[in-house]
Protein backbone atom coordinates (compact mmCIF):
# COMPACT_ATOMS: atom_id res chain seq x y z
CA UNK A 1 0.00 0.00 0.00
CA UNK A 2 1.11 3.52 -0.36
CA UNK A 3 0.21 7.13 0.15
CA UNK A 4 -1.61 9.00 -2.49
CA UNK A 5 -0.59 12.52 -1.65
CA UNK A 6 0.89 15.29 0.34
CA UNK A 7 3.97 15.10 2.01
CA UNK A 8 5.25 11.47 2.32
CA UNK A 9 3.60 10.71 -0.94
CA UNK A 10 4.67 7.70 -2.69
CA UNK A 11 5.34 6.04 0.31
CA UNK A 12 5.08 2.43 1.29
CA UNK A 13 3.26 0.80 3.98
CA UNK A 14 1.91 -3.00 4.99
CA UNK A 15 -1.31 -3.93 4.81
CA UNK A 16 -2.62 -6.19 7.60
CA UNK A 17 -2.48 -10.21 6.79
CA UNK A 18 -5.52 -11.04 8.50
CA UNK A 19 -8.70 -11.63 6.60
CA UNK A 20 -10.89 -9.10 9.64
CA UNK A 21 -10.01 -5.93 7.90
CA UNK A 22 -10.54 -4.49 4.18
CA UNK A 23 -8.24 -1.88 3.33
CA UNK A 24 -8.98 0.89 0.94
CA UNK A 25 -8.14 0.76 -2.27
CA UNK A 26 -6.43 3.61 -3.43
CA UNK A 27 -8.69 4.92 -5.91
CA UNK A 28 -11.40 5.01 -3.17
CA UNK A 29 -8.81 6.64 -0.65
CA UNK A 30 -7.75 9.52 -3.31
CA UNK A 31 -11.89 9.95 -4.08
CA UNK A 32 -12.52 10.55 -0.46
CA UNK A 33 -9.49 12.72 0.57
CA UNK A 34 -9.86 14.81 -2.60
CA UNK A 35 -13.38 15.58 -1.91
CA UNK A 36 -12.62 16.46 1.53
CA UNK A 37 -10.09 19.07 0.02
CA UNK A 38 -7.96 20.98 2.96
CA UNK A 39 -7.66 19.73 5.98
CA UNK A 40 -4.86 21.18 7.21
CA UNK A 41 -4.75 21.55 11.25
CA UNK A 42 -8.24 18.97 11.35
CA UNK A 43 -8.20 16.13 14.02
CA UNK A 44 -9.08 12.47 12.94
CA UNK A 45 -10.84 9.79 14.44
CA UNK A 46 -10.05 6.57 12.20
CA UNK A 47 -12.62 3.97 13.12
CA UNK A 48 -11.88 0.30 12.25
CA UNK A 49 -8.33 1.66 11.21
CA UNK A 50 -6.88 -1.18 10.11
CA UNK A 51 -3.23 -0.67 8.47
CA UNK A 52 -4.09 3.06 9.75
CA UNK A 53 -4.17 3.94 5.86
CA UNK A 54 -6.70 6.32 6.45
CA UNK A 55 -4.51 7.94 8.84
CA UNK A 56 -1.62 8.28 7.18
CA UNK A 57 -2.83 9.67 4.18
CA UNK A 58 -4.66 12.59 6.44
CA UNK A 59 -1.41 13.37 7.89
CA UNK A 60 0.11 13.39 4.56
CA UNK A 61 -2.20 16.29 3.80
CA UNK A 62 -1.73 18.29 6.17
CA UNK A 63 -4.18 17.18 9.31
CA UNK A 64 -3.16 17.70 13.05
CA UNK A 65 -3.26 14.79 14.57
CA UNK A 66 -5.64 10.85 14.24
CA UNK A 67 -6.86 8.40 16.32
CA UNK A 68 -6.59 5.10 15.02
CA UNK A 69 -9.04 2.42 16.88
CA UNK A 70 -8.22 -1.29 15.82
CA UNK A 71 -9.76 -4.33 17.36
CA UNK A 72 -7.50 -6.98 15.65
CA UNK A 73 -4.44 -7.88 17.21
CA UNK A 74 -2.53 -8.73 14.36
CA UNK A 75 -3.93 -5.83 12.33
CA UNK A 76 -2.92 -3.51 15.35
CA UNK A 77 0.40 -4.50 15.38
CA UNK A 78 0.56 -3.86 11.64
CA UNK A 79 -0.78 -0.04 12.51
CA UNK A 80 1.88 0.43 15.29
CA UNK A 81 4.76 -1.00 12.70
CA UNK A 82 3.29 1.58 10.25
CA UNK A 83 3.32 4.29 12.18
CA UNK A 84 6.90 3.82 13.23
CA UNK A 85 8.35 3.29 9.51
CA UNK A 86 6.60 6.03 8.15
CA UNK A 87 7.44 8.30 11.97
CA UNK A 88 4.12 9.62 12.94
CA UNK A 89 4.69 8.69 16.44
CA UNK A 90 3.71 12.00 17.46
CA UNK A 91 0.77 12.63 15.11
CA UNK A 92 -0.99 9.43 15.11
CA UNK A 93 -2.31 7.33 18.23
CA UNK A 94 -3.34 3.59 18.07
CA UNK A 95 -5.71 2.07 20.08
CA UNK A 96 -6.12 -1.89 20.65
CA UNK A 97 -9.98 -2.00 21.17
CA UNK A 98 -13.53 -2.66 19.46
CA UNK A 99 -14.49 0.99 18.67
CA UNK A 100 -17.95 0.32 20.51
CA UNK A 101 -15.36 -0.01 23.74
CA UNK A 102 -13.44 3.07 22.85
CA UNK A 103 -16.32 5.23 22.32
CA UNK A 104 -17.89 4.29 25.87
CA UNK A 105 -13.91 5.04 27.26
CA UNK A 106 -14.25 8.37 25.36
CA UNK A 107 -17.67 9.65 25.62
CA UNK A 108 -16.70 13.35 25.25
CA UNK A 109 -13.67 13.10 22.83
CA UNK A 110 -14.91 14.94 19.20
CA UNK A 111 -13.08 15.45 16.14
CA UNK A 112 -13.06 17.33 13.09
CA UNK A 113 -13.54 14.24 10.67
CA UNK A 114 -14.68 11.28 11.96
CA UNK A 115 -14.01 8.16 9.11
CA UNK A 116 -15.86 4.72 9.02
CA UNK A 117 -14.72 2.02 6.34
CA UNK A 118 -15.41 -0.78 9.23
CA UNK A 119 -14.94 -4.99 7.63
CA UNK A 120 -17.91 -5.16 5.61
CA UNK A 121 -19.05 -8.72 7.32
CA UNK A 122 -19.02 -7.61 10.63
CA UNK A 123 -21.15 -4.11 10.20
CA UNK A 124 -22.96 -2.76 13.02
CA UNK A 125 -24.99 0.20 12.43
CA UNK A 126 -25.66 0.95 16.03
CA UNK A 127 -22.28 0.78 16.29
CA UNK A 128 -21.73 3.45 13.35
CA UNK A 129 -24.51 5.41 14.90
CA UNK A 130 -23.37 6.27 18.00
CA UNK A 131 -19.85 7.76 16.53
CA UNK A 132 -21.84 10.87 15.28
CA UNK A 133 -21.31 11.60 19.30
CA UNK A 134 -17.55 12.53 18.43
CA UNK A 135 -17.50 14.28 15.32
CA UNK A 136 -17.44 18.03 16.41
CA UNK A 137 -20.64 20.30 15.52
CA UNK A 138 -20.22 21.25 12.14
CA UNK A 139 -17.64 18.20 11.54
CA UNK A 140 -17.89 15.69 9.19
CA UNK A 141 -18.71 11.92 9.63
CA UNK A 142 -17.65 9.73 6.23
CA UNK A 143 -19.05 6.19 6.20
CA UNK A 144 -17.66 3.60 3.38
CA UNK A 145 -21.23 1.38 3.30
CA UNK A 146 -21.69 -1.75 1.03
CA UNK A 147 -23.15 -0.83 -1.54
CA UNK A 148 -25.71 -3.79 -1.27
CA UNK A 149 -26.81 -2.51 1.95
CA UNK A 150 -28.58 0.65 3.15
CA UNK A 151 -26.79 2.90 5.27
CA UNK A 152 -27.33 3.71 8.55
CA UNK A 153 -29.45 6.31 9.86
CA UNK A 154 -27.11 9.40 11.31
CA UNK A 155 -28.71 10.95 13.92
CA UNK A 156 -27.99 15.27 14.04
CA UNK A 157 -26.50 14.66 10.64
CA UNK A 158 -27.60 15.72 6.96
CA UNK A 159 -26.04 14.24 4.14
CA UNK A 160 -23.73 16.03 1.97
CA UNK A 161 -22.88 13.71 -0.88
CA UNK A 162 -22.67 9.83 -1.67
CA UNK A 163 -20.28 8.54 -4.05
CA UNK A 164 -19.64 5.12 -5.10
CA UNK A 165 -16.73 2.80 -6.05
CA UNK A 166 -15.82 -0.67 -6.46
CA UNK A 167 -18.89 -1.66 -4.00
CA UNK A 168 -18.23 0.71 -1.64
CA UNK A 169 -20.96 3.20 -1.20
CA UNK A 170 -19.03 6.59 0.24
CA UNK A 171 -21.36 8.60 2.26
CA UNK A 172 -20.52 12.03 3.59
CA UNK A 173 -22.77 13.78 6.87
CA UNK A 174 -22.18 16.85 8.43
CA UNK A 175 -23.21 16.82 11.93
CA UNK A 176 -25.82 19.92 12.58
Amino acid sequence: MRIISGSIRGRLFDAPTTGKTHPMGEKPRGALFNALGDIEGLTLLDAYAGSGALSFEAMSRGAKSAVAVEWDKSAHKTLLNNIFMLGLEDKVQAHLRSIKAWSVRHVDTQFDLVICDPPYDAVLALAIERLVRHVKHGGLLILSWPSKLTAPPMPECQILSEKEYAGAHIIFYRRA
